[in-house]
């Protein structure tokens, strides 16, 4: 969650000096998403495989990550007007989701 955190407040710090985005913003961008994923994905097979509940609000928040990544990925032709603002409003976007789901770990509806 801090990675993702630190992208996003980089993101909207690099909107805001105004700095053109290049291979340097995209890679950084990648990765955090790409981390994000692979940990929602890393998640659901060790609970599986650890028999581990984490409950309902957990399962849904990771779900909603998911979900979010789809989203961005099909409205990504409109993140191309401010990139680095909207990239970085994800990120922020993104750690908060994965903060609820880490503090509502075990926890049900």
């Amino acid at each position: 969650m801090a990675f993702t955190g630190l992208i996003g407040l980089g993101s909207i710090g690099w909107h805001l000096a105004r700095r053109q985005v290049g291979r340097p913003f995209w890679l950084v961008v990648a990765l955090g998403i790409g981390v994000m994923a692979v940990q929602v994905i890393l998640g659901l097979m060790a609970m599986n495989f650890e028999g581990i509940d984490p409950g309902n609000q957990h399962v849904f928040y990771g779900v909603v990550i998911s979900f979010t990544l789809a989203f961005a990925y099909i409205y990504r032709s409109q993140f191309r007007k401010k990139p680095a603002l909207y990239y970085g409003l994800l990120m922020l976007f993104l750690m908060g989701l994965g903060l609820r789901g880490i503090m509502a770990f075990g926890g049900n509806f």
